[in-house]
């Protein structure tokens, strides 16, 4: 590392733990100062703390805690005061609230749907001016993330947009206004958190899986011209990065990352703050102690440490240790040391920090501020689309008529990842539930959706009615109010995240189409859907005519709301980014709301659906569920874990899809067994819904190594329906766009031999059988059960298993014929048989779709020794045949054999096909879930 020569810093920084105290920003809970927090400052030098919501109850409360902050530091002999630094982004990102002194603006992507970068800039400087007054002099801004994988972001309305030239754009705006207050600056979350895919557990660390070309083409472009614009400070993710020459666990402890990307290819020389390394992921992975001496090794000046007094006194021992071992020199330690001093003489000094400005200068900001407010929320609402013309509502609701708002149950935002882990984990059992209500946001939804209520009846004359709905989805209240209701709005809060509000919103939006008149005639009921956050959660549904974005749901935002929607206000936001122009994004999918079946109230609704996806098969074709009933999908068997789920019409009970899965815990495989949709209502995105509710219980399995397409046991689909080439081809191109790789897929089907009376095996068979030097016989019970059980273990084929142990435990429906070698009496082959009498029978509907007496015949497995497969497989079926003759039947199934095309053996024995499918398998570790687009 090449060292600029440096002004030679004042002595009193010779002592070390001086030093070492600048190194670290610390947060701590409570609202006044704790004896913990006190004796990191005077003991442990502490140079840098955070505030978060949990510290601060008003303006007047926070001045006073930032005042005896910066005097304990003075009076304990600091030759410098603290950096004290907040999230202060606005919509539903704000650390400080307060009713009457702290105006509340909108989120960063609501700034951008104003269209004005000037707009942006008196914003932030109007913020930092608040919190500046209060004695803050860092604010942790601007966002700088790109939302390339807008709709699986947890940053939401965080950041400006998908746009980085527009992200750029307004961050700089932001920057500039942050610093024309006089508070210093910093960029987050480097190198973006705009594009991570999250693993679902709290100790896997998101990855960027984008390569460094990729970064550098959009995600870095916002950070590199804030750097060029004079950002003061940088704070490096917690996240993983994993691309070609890239792999990095911990951005903020990765040299690569820091010294590399930032410092070298971005020039960037100003301080470097790591993500909160109380982050389970990383504490857990690494060790608090370990990371801190990593972060600064990597290129870290300050280490952030949320609220742990614990944690921060591991981390504090860890640099000292690292000091000692000779991990980290005092010369490195300096170099952050003169980054941290810069910094503090650009936003603080002495006189400064004791003397904050306090309630009597923010009661002179009010006013403007309270206007800039207004304006900014007003010029940010955006209405998408008003395809029926429902706005302004007093066009299309008389005074007496009655108006629903239905509004979703949800938490307010965190402030960032960590914050929003940190009090998640310390919200469990806490005392003051009410203290986290305005942790990171103006209030929770409920209260300011109760709020919204009164203010639309406040503005008419005519009755408001207003209730919730949660994952519950549509219950018979809600119908009964949407009957009584003129109009109705719905509004949802990141339903790309909440998938049970995409699913309630459609839900209620077919219930609006289908309203009629006193006369019969089809009448739709009005319906406005508003987002109160992301908006991409209906922006690219047409089939929601009139769709409204508020980009967050403060208590200001909902007023401009209502002034929009009774026509006090025109709106002129627009969608930020490319999502207007829809260059990025494709149709948007409905989501349904997706529920577990429940057999005493769905099975009646089952057996309807099944009935009419039969019906509605094309008369040359034969339907594989012509005699399933929903009793054919549940096996209630202890070795396998099922679970089925539905998309129903809570009201009618009428089910419009189900989809059965299966977990075979001795081959560890996640099956999907069928996937059924009313075929009214397909290209609804019902199927899409019911699959990525199905692939994610099936990844919970603990054991899970593969999944499968096709079920063996019970035998409804052996895989994908492979029918008329038309229906093949769509039926492929379906599941390979939700991530089967529908190229590796294996044949398999279902045959049958008929006219069993008649029947008489090919000419020259027995002499073939007796080449193959076997003898075969049919054995009844649990007494032959080891053996075969032995035998069938060569094969590792789903379901075999459990298709052999329900025919052993049926001796009197189900017998097992076996192939022996004479000569030691191995077993060498093996298949099932079973008659309609059985319990296995009724999991191949096949087999009573005949329409005659019929047996069936499952599973083989030959010996992989063996050289004479074909040979054993007929002989074990001209065994299974005979004995199905002296029972009585006329036919006789084979439910599950390879369809490779090897068909001449069982053709010439008078087997036809029957259905034919595609059994597909899939790694279980290597499945992407396929984000809704």
């Amino acid at each position: 590392m090449v060292v600029k020569q440096e002004a030679k810093l004042d002595p009193v920084w010779d002592d070390p733990d001086r030093t070492l105290g600048q190194l670290f920003m610390m947060g701590f809970d409570g609202t006044t100062v704790t004896p913990q927090i006190r004796q990191l400052i005077e003991k442990h030098h502490l140079g840098s703390i955070l505030l978060t919501a949990k510290n601060l109850k008003s303006a007047e409360q926070t001045t006073q805690l930032v005042y005896e902050l910066q005097k304990c530091a003075h009076d304990a002999g600091h030759p410098v005061p603290l950096l004290v630094a907040v999230d202060q982004e606005n919509g539903g990102v704000n650390s400080l609230f307060d009713e009457i002194y702290i105006r509340q603006y909108p989120s960063a992507m609501g700034v951008a749907a104003t269209g004005s970068t000037d707009l942006a800039y008196e914003v932030a400087k109007a913020t930092a001016q608040e919190v500046s007054a209060c004695g803050v002099n860092w604010i942790m801004g601007p966002c700088l993330d790109v939302l390339t994988n807008a709709r699986n972001q947890p940053l939401g309305v965080r950041t400006s947009g998908d746009d980085p030239q527009e992200v750029s754009a307004y961050g700089v705006a932001f920057m500039k206004g942050y610093k024309e207050a006089g508070l210093v600056t910093l960029g987050k979350h480097f190198p973006s958190y705009g594009n991570l895919e999250f693993l679902g557990s709290a100790l896997d660390v998101p990855i960027i899986t984008e390569s460094l070309e990729q970064l550098s083409l959009s995600a870095l472009v916002p950070f590199r011209n804030a750097i060029r614009q004079g950002l003061d400070s940088m704070m490096v993710g917690g996240c993983a990065m994993s691309s070609a020459g890239l792999n990095v666990m911990h951005a903020c402890l990765s040299e690569q990352v820091i010294e590399g990307l930032l410092r070298s290819d971005l020039n960037f020389d100003g301080v470097v703050v790591s993500e909160c390394l109380e982050m389970e992921a990383l504490s857990h992975n690494i060790g608090v102690g370990g990371g801190t001496v990593m972060a600064v090794n990597a290129g870290c000046d300050l280490v952030l440490l949320c609220r742990s007094f614990p944690v921060q006194q591991e981390a504090l021992t860890g640099l000292k240790l690292g000091i000692d071992n000779s991990m980290i020199s005092l010369d490195r330690a300096k170099i952050s040391l003169r980054r941290i001093l810069k910094l503090k003489s650009k936003c603080t000094t002495w006189e400064k920090a004791l003397n904050p400005p306090g309630i009597d200068w923010l009661s002179t900001l009010q006013p403007s501020h309270t206007g800039l407010s207004t304006k900014a929320y007003n010029k940010s609402i955006t209405v998408v689309r008003d395809k029926g013309r429902f706005l302004p509502l007093t066009n299309i609701i008389d005074p007496e008529e009655e108006l629903l708002l239905l509004t979703p149950l949800v938490k307010p935002l965190a402030a960032s990842a960590a914050s929003k882990a940190l009090s998640e984990t310390a919200n469990t059992g806490s005392p003051e539930p009410a203290v986290w209500e305005r942790s990171a946001s103006v209030m929770s939804g409920e209260r300011v959706f109760r709020e919204l209520g009164r203010s639309l009846a406040r503005q008419r004359s005519g009755r408001v009615l207003h209730t919730s709905y949660t994952a519950n989805g549509v219950r018979p209240v809600h119908e009964n109010l949407i009957n009584r209701a003129s109009a109705i709005i719905v509004l949802t809060a990141d339903a790309n995240r909440n998938l049970y509000q995409q699913g309630f919103t459609k839900h209620v939006s077919m219930i609006c189409s289908m309203q009629y008149s006193a006369g019969g005639e089809r009448r739709e009921k009005p319906l406005i859907v508003v987002s109160v956050s992301s908006p991409y959660d209906f922006a690219m549904d047409a089939g929601i005519g009139t769709y409204i974005c508020t980009y967050d749901f403060t208590e200001t935002a909902l007023n401009s709301l209502v002034n929009v929607l009774y026509g006090e206000h025109s709106p002129t936001g627009t969608l930020p980014g490319t999502i207007s122009q829809s260059q990025k994004l494709h149709q948007s999918r409905q989501h349904w709301l997706v529920e577990n079946f429940n057999e005493e109230r769905d099975a009646n609704a089952l057996d309807a659906l099944l009935r009419t996806v039969v019906e509605s098969t094309p008369l040359n074709q034969h339907s594989e569920l012509s005699s399933a009933s929903s009793n054919s999908f549940l096996l209630h068997n202890q070795e396998i874990i099922e679970a089925h789920f539905v998309v129903r019409n809570s009201s009618t009970h009428v089910l419009y899809g189900f989809c059965s899965t299966y977990f075979f815990k001795t081959t560890g495989t996640g099956v999907i067994g069928g996937l059924i949709v009313d075929p009214s209502r397909r290209k609804l995105s019902i199927g899409h819904s019911l699959h990525n509710r199905a692939i994610r219980t099936l990844l919970q399995r603990e054991g899970i190594k593969r999944f499968q397409l096709g079920s063996r046991l019970p035998s409804m689909f052996l895989g994908i329906p492979t029918g008329h080439g038309s229906e093949r081809k769509r039926l492929r191109a379906w599941f390979a766009n939700m991530g089967w790789n529908t190229a590796l897929s294996r044949p398999v089907c279902s045959m049958v031999a008929r006219n069993l009376a008649s029947w008489a095996p090919p000419d020259g068979m027995a002499k073939s059988l007796q080449s193959a030097g076997a003898q075969f016989d049919l054995v009844y019970g649990w007494e032959y059960a080891g053996p075969i059980l032995d035998h069938i273990k060569t094969n590792n084929r789903q379901g075999l298993a459990e298709v052999y142990n329900m025919a052993l435990a049926d001796s009197s429906a189900c017998g097992i014929i076996r192939a022996k070698r004479p000569e030691d009496d191995t077993l060498v082959g093996t298949v099932v048989l079973y008659n309609m009498q059985s319990n296995l029978a009724e999991f191949v509907p096949g087999i009573k779709d005949i329409g005659e007496t019929t047996g069936g015949i499952s599973s083989p497995v030959i010996s992989p020794s063996v050289g004479e497969y074909s040979t054993l497989l007929q002989g074990l079926i001209l065994l299974g045949i005979r004995c199905l003759k002296q029972q009585g039947c006329n036919a006789c199934i084979l439910d599950y054999m390879d369809g490779d095309g090897n068909f001449d053996g069982l053709s010439a024995m008078g087997f036809g096909v029957l259905h034919n499918f595609e059994e597909v398998s899939c790694d279980a570790a290597t499945w992407t879930m396929v984000p809704p687009s």
